[in-house]
This record gives structure tokens, sequence and C-alpha cells, in this order.
């Protein structure tokens, strides 16, 4: 109002007063509907005004999951009093309510379900009109999860024509090469529509349409090279074209004698005991057994075992241990074999991406493609192009340098076992090569001297005890602080750890589990500083003969 021909202005601290006044009101109706809606559920209600109780309490905070499931009962109790036409009106209404609650909050968890779950009961869907519901939201929010996993369920319940959702994915493809969503959805209607055999399930697509695809994806990604949808389609599209191979290896070691499961020892059943190589471990691709006494009374001829559907072993003349590691090609260990045609494709990939690379020689996403299409073709032929891009990444991507390093070290322990698999060797040796983590171990069974020194390793993981064969571990210049891997390893003689991290007696307790550990070499660590070392080693350690601190 006005006084003396001035408008009065309200104080900020009116304001805030009429405010918290009017939030105290809202919140005691919304309170005093809550407490209603909780006593009449208790006392087992289902009547209408239950029913327009929770359509208020929802229609202002549409993530209350209590209420929602309350309304559900109020509405499967209504079922059964209401004839059908009547519970279609009902239903009808209810979907009305939720487009409203939709509008509050469009990525509502308890809306969307709720409104699936009303659908699967409607006597009478209208899946047409869900389908344009969808397509509202998704005009709206074309990431909205929400809504596309409503969509699917839709889709699934209508029958709508798996092309008919490939022609949708084409459309918002088309207006947004950044629609991530679009290409994830994309890459579950392909392999329905297009399979490359006609037995389900068939992850890959026909070679015909995996090229068109190649096509689409090339034209999203060299008009926006930054843009990490394409990619990620693009990856899943290099992954239907590699066939990638998942192989079961198994190694195996059994030692005489101890106790019990099934072995077959010479045509007869035995009972022995399997565990794993660490005690970490419930789940591991190397396990040891040892047989019962007096199992084989003769060592000097050879024996027969086959370990239950895993593989055969032989034991040798005078030996009382017998080990076996699947052997395995290259394709078989780390990548598909490919056929002419699908290297051929692949090559061509290559290209493509050479060719955007040249245009955008910073991009991450380029060079990491480019990376994995290498690995494909013929991981040692481009060993020397990989390191290099990998050495790219680190600087243009620093934010997730340590993840490429992750990776670019388990491409060259790949290549390092095939190496070494080729020359028919015990002896894996990966020194000076920036390593910064330790994979596929459980392919390192049979090896008796391996050298991992002058890397960037923090630690010897629990993994590492599937080495049981091994004799001589070289890690010097690294940066170890943990030894937990090496634990009980039987044929552990001697230990080089020179300038590593070790700063405590604890960190190498795991070695005092090696029996016959004889030489250890700790210059340059940390724990070497500590009083009295030299004395407490040797009551840890009596079996180490030479030692080097």
């Amino acid at each position: 109002f006005r006084q003396h021909g001035r408008v009065k202005i309200k104080s900020t601290a009116q304001q805030e007063e009429e405010k918290r006044k009017e939030r105290e009101k809202k919140l005691k109706i919304y309170v005093a509907a809550r407490d209603a809606c909780f006593s009449k559920r208790k006392e087992g209600i289902w009547d209408d005004e239950a029913l327009q109780l929770t359509q208020q309490l929802l229609s202002s905070n549409p993530d209350f999951a209590t209420l929602w499931n309350y309304r559900r009962e109020i509405l499967m109790h209504l079922e059964t009093v209401k004839d059908e036409d009547e519970v279609q009106k009902i239903y009808e209404a209810e979907l009305s309510f939720l487009e409203s609650c939709l509008k509050v909050n469009p990525k509502s968890y308890g809306s969307w379900h709720h409104r699936g779950w009303v659908s699967a009961r409607l006597p009478r869907p209208d899946w047409a009109r869900e389908l344009s519901l969808c397509d509202r939201c998704l005009s709206l929010d074309d990431r909205n999860f929400h809504c596309w996993d409503y969509r699917r369920m839709v889709v699934k319940m209508s029958g709508v024509p798996v092309d008919q959702e490939l022609g949708f994915t084409d459309r918002l493809i088309g207006s947004n090469f950044s629609n991530y969503s679009s290409w994830h959805y994309r890459s579950t209607l392909l392999p329905l529509l297009h399979p490359e055999s006609p037995e389900p399930p068939s992850p890959c697509l026909c070679e015909e349409q995996l090229l068109k695809e190649y096509e689409l994806v090339q034209n999203a990604f060299f008009t926006d090279p930054n843009d990490q949808s394409a990619w990620f389609y693009y990856r899943w599209l290099l992954g239907r074209g590699m066939s990638i191979c998942n192989c079961l290896n198994v190694q195996i070691c059994m030692k005489i004698p101890s106790v019990g499961l099934l072995l077959v020892l010479d045509g007869q059943p035995q009972r022995v005991e399997w565990r794993s190589v660490h005690p970490r471990f419930k789940h591991s691709p190397v396990w040891i057994c040892d047989l019962p006494p007096g199992t084989i009374s003769d060592i000097t001829n050879e024996h027969n075992l086959t370990a239950s559907l895993l593989c055969d072993l032989l034991t040798s003349k005078g030996r009382t241990e017998s080990w076996c590691r699947d052997s395995a090609t290259d394709q078989e260990l780390f990548r598909s074999e490919l056929s002419v045609e699908k290297t051929s494709v692949l090559q061509s990939e290559l290209q493509s991406c050479n060719q955007l690379q040249e245009l955008e020689p910073l991009n991450k996403w380029c060079l990491l493609t480019i990376i994995l299409l290498m690995r494909a073709l013929d991981p040692l032929g481009y060993e020397k192009e990989t390191l290099a891009h990998f050495q790219t990444l680190k600087e243009v991507d620093s934010m997730r340098s340590a993840y490429y390093g992750d990776l670019c070290s388990k491409f060259m322990i790949e290549n390092t076992i095939l190496k070494m698999e080729y020359a028919e060797v015990r002896v894996f040796s990966i020194s000076d090569k920036n390593l910064t983590t330790l994979c596929h171990l459980d392919q390192l069974l049979l090896v008796t001297h391996i050298n991992l020194s002058s890397n960037q390793l923090q630690q010897l993981p629990p993994q590492f005890a599937m080495l049981q064969c091994l004799e001589v571990l070289e890690a010097d210049n690294n940066s170890i602080e943990n030894l937990e891997g090496v634990y009980h390893l039987p044929k552990l003689e001697e230990v080089l750890l020179k300038n590593n991290k070790i700063s405590t007696l604890a960190d190498l307790q795991p070695l005092a589990s090696c029996p016959k550990l004889k030489r250890l070499d700790l210059r340059g660590n940390p724990v070497t500083q500590t009083a009295n070392i030299e004395s407490e080693l040797a009551e840890l350690l009596p079996s180490v003969t030479d030692l080097l601190l």
C-alpha cells in the first residue's frame, strides 16, 4: 500500500519471517497428511480418502517410496471390489496423476516405477500413448535413463518391431550425435535384427550391417572428434567385429602327499583336497592338491593323473611333483583369431583412425582406439607405435595417466608372455618398462626366474603367489612397499629387492612362508635403518644364509 504517496517496501527480515511461517504452515499440513496415511495403512484401510491423501502428498514429493507402496496396496484392493471398466478408469486417472508427478521431477524413481506397475495392470493399455509420452520426455532430456528403461518395457509389452525402434535411434542420433543413450539402445537392437548367426544368442553382427555401422559412427566422430558417445559405440562395434574370445585357462600343481577330494590316478579315483595358492582367494585359476600318503609308492615309474575335466598330467620318473599348464596360442591367450575378411575390415578402420589422428593429433579417443586396433591386428608388430601413443595419451590426458600406465603395463606383459611362449623358456624378464601393475600372473606358473627390475611397481599382489615354480625374483629399483604375494612359494631361493620402499619388518613377513629362501638383498630400503634388523631378520628368516643390508 502507499503511505504519503510512497510504496512501502517490506524489510528483508519481515519477508523471511513470512516465508518461515508459510513453510511451517505447509509442513504441518504435510506432516498431518503423512501421519494420517501411516495410521490408515497400519489399520489396513484402503479407501478413496487414503487414495486422495497419498495423491496430495506425492504431488509435492513424488520420491516418497512408502507412499507409492501404500498407493499400490489401495489400487490392488480396488481391483477386487470394482468391475473391469471401473478399474480401467481408475488406472487411467492414475496415469494422468503420474504425468503431473513427472512434471515435478522428470527423473523420479518412484514415479517411473509406479507407471510401469500401473501400465502392466491396466486392463486395456494404450501402448501408443505410452510411446508418445516417452518421445515427449526424451525430447526434453534425451539422457533420462528412467524414461529409456520405461520405453524398453513398453516396447517389450506391446511388441513394437525391432526395426521400428532402430529407426527411432536413427532419428535421435541424426539430430544429436552426442546422444549416448541412443547409441547404447542401438547396441541392444542391432544383434537382434542383424545377427551373425541364426542361433541365439548371437552377440556378433553380420558383416554387411557391421560395415554400415562403421560408416555411421565415423560420420559422428569425424564431425565431432572430441565427443565420447560415438567413440564408446565404436569400441562396442570393434568388439563385435573381433569376436572377442573367452578362454578358460587352468593351471594345476599336484604334490605328494596329504589329504582328500576326487582325482583319477592310473585309472583309480582318489580323494584329494584342492586349495588356492593364497588364503585370500576363493576363486583362482591356479589350484594345488596333495596326494594321500602312500598313494604312489613307486616314484621311479611314470603315472597318469587326470584332474576332473581340467587336464591330464604325467608324473616324471623319480619326481614327487607334477606340474601342468594349458598350452595356448597368442590368439587363444589375449585376442581372438581373425578371419581374412575381419582383418581387412579392421585394417581399413585403423587407416581411417590414422587419417583422423593426422587431423587431430591430440585427440585421446582416437589415440586409444588406434592402440586397441593395433592390439587386435598385431600386438607384437605394433609394439613400438603402441608405446609412443601411450606416451602421448599420458601427456594430453594427464588426469588419466595412471589408467593409461596400467593399461600399457598390461599390454607389455602380454607381449612379453607371447615372446616367452614362442621361445619356450621359463625365464620372464620385463625390466625397465615403466610397469605400474602386474597382471596375467596365472600364465607364469612354470616360470623359474622373473626379472621386474627398474619399473614403477608398488606391490607384489596376492596373485604373485601363482608363481609356484619361481626360484629367483629380481625386483630392484621399484617402489615396492608390500610383499603380500610372495606367499608360500615352495621353490623360491633368491629375492633381490634393492632400492625399494620396504619400511618395516612386518612387510617382510610373507617371506617367512618360503621354506627354501637362501639369499635376500634389501640394500637401499628404509627397513635396513631399523635397530637390530640383522638379528630380527635372522629370527624371522632362519633359512637365509646370504643377507645383504
